[in-house]
């Protein structure tokens, strides 16, 4: 084929392909111009497509919506909620504090002024509900993702300005509640006042609570609310007075109330001019007198006594087995008086007994020690801050207090100058290896630790350094 004839060939394809192209482009100029095709065109894409994909609705289209509660846009996460001696609050995400090694010197929980610091620190879901304790007996409800967000260097928000607190009016203690409400059916809330009055109530009573709160129990004129807290049938609370008694008895002594308002039973009976300082709540123990007796007589922590000693003629010898399953549940109570003194003493040494007696002695009491200001449960690893009536602060470590007898004197934790005296002990939300701890709640744990006493100092006893209570 000659030269010219592919050309002409290649010449009649092109124009061939421009004419098509031509009228392509006439085609969807129409198209745009009249809506009836566009129209026409997009029905007949999709009945093509439904042909293939069609399916029926799984959704419904409804003419209203229900009202979205604000909770149900909170997100689940787990926080870190401290709380300051002088009432700033806030959460932090737990996710900020970043896993450490063993020795670590941990991470500031809040930046605190001057004679601040926390006192408080729980972990808790932004779900969870907790309830705010005042002295005045009102109670107050909140869920976790209505506190104020922080960072681990904010101080966070005032209580005052996020509770309606009146004048001379503080938060006593504050409750965690279980995020599982199928929970609450084995819990229930006790309470203690300064009179010595006890309640229990079912936690399902403090669920609906307004804005401006609600009566939580009704006090008398100059009684306070000294503590409350979540216990059950395996729960035994304890009782101490500023004139050094203490009385132990089961939780179940107290019947369940129905009211909110009402005052309760009497926990212990007061001597004049007495007032209860502090409730504690501790694990059931069903060891017997005799074995509780046994262990404190023996127990290898004590400087003066081998891990092999025997027991008094006339108490039980325990075995290796059973003596270190009451080291394991065993708790210490610390003590601590008005002018410095304090002690650990074994749980053991404060015998259960019924509700409404006049209790036994929790330490010795002399002029030269004074009331007691403060008794609670202590961990070995723990750290506590000791607050005079002039403001000074003094942190020590628990370990650094001696285990002595329930009716001990204890020794000098703190040299007071003349007219001061200790207004107020916290326990530290911090452990002594500078890693954040539990918070300053009302448990403790089993600690066999060996107890360093301060050099130069002695207890004075007024019976046996372990006596059985």
């Amino acid at each position: 084929m000659r030269l010219q004839r592919l050309t002409a060939l290649g010449r009649s394809e092109i124009d061939a392909e421009v004419k098509e192209l031509e009228a392509r482009i006439a085609d969807l100029l129409d198209i745009l111009r009249e809506r009836k095709r566009v129209q026409k065109i997009v029905a007949g894409e999709l009945k093509e497509i439904g042909k293939v994909f069609s399916n029926e609705r799984r959704s419904k289209f409804e003419e209203a919506m229900e009202d979205v509660d604000e909770e149900d846009l909170i997100a689940e996460e787990d926080m870190a909620v401290t709380l300051s001696h002088v009432g700033y609050i806030k959460r932090v995400p737990l996710a900020t504090y970043r896993a450490q090694k063993r020795g670590g010197r941990g991470r500031a929980a809040m930046t605190t002024r001057e004679q601040d610091f926390v006192t408080h620190l729980y972990s808790a879901n932004t779900h969870q509900p907790v309830l705010f304790f005042s002295s005045s007996g009102m109670v107050y409800r909140m869920k976790i993702w209505k506190l104020p967000l922080g960072t681990p260097q904010s101080r966070g928000k005032a209580l005052v300005n996020l509770l309606p607190l009146a004048q001379d009016e503080t938060i006593a203690t504050l409750t965690l509640l279980p995020r599982d409400k199928a929970l609450w059916r084995d819990q229930q809330l006790v309470f203690a006042t300064s009179h010595g009055q006890v309640r229990r109530n079912d936690i399902a009573a403090f669920e609906n609570i307004n804005r401006n709160g609600k009566i939580a129990m009704k006090l008398e004129p100059g009684e306070r609310l000294i503590g409350v807290g979540l216990c059950t049938d395996k729960t035994d609370v304890l009782l101490t007075t500023k004139l050094g008694q203490a009385i132990r008895f089961s939780a179940q002594a107290i019947r369940v109330f129905s009211s909110r308002a009402s005052r309760g039973v009497r926990g212990i009976r007061l001597g004049k001019g007495d007032e209860v300082i502090s409730m504690a709540l501790l694990r059931h123990s069903d060891a017997s007198a005799e074995e509780r007796q046994s262990y404190l007589r023996t127990a290898p922590r004590q400087s003066a006594r081998s891990a092999d000693a025997k027991p008094p003629e006339g108490l039980p010898a325990l075995t290796s087995a059973r003596t270190k399953e009451l080291a394991a549940e065993e708790e210490f109570i610390l003590s601590i008086s008005a002018n410095g003194f304090g002690k650990r003493s074994s749980a053991y040494e404060y015998r259960i007994s019924g509700r409404g007696g006049k209790g036994i002695a929790a330490m010795q009491r002399t002029a030269k020690t004074g009331n007691l200001v403060a008794a609670f449960p202590v961990l070995h690893t723990d750290q506590l801050m000791l607050v005079n009536n002039h403001g000074t602060l003094i942190r020590m470590a628990v370990k650094g207090i001696r285990i002595a007898g329930r009716s001990t004197q204890g020794v000098t934790l703190t040299r007071l100058d003349k007219g001061t005296h200790v207004a107020a002990v916290v326990r530290l939300a911090e452990s002594d290896d500078g890693e954040e701890g539990n918070g300053a709640e009302n448990t403790g744990e089993g600690n066999t630790g060996e107890a360093v006493p301060q050099e130069g100092e002695t207890d004075t006893p007024s019976g046996p350094a372990n006596g059985a209570g």
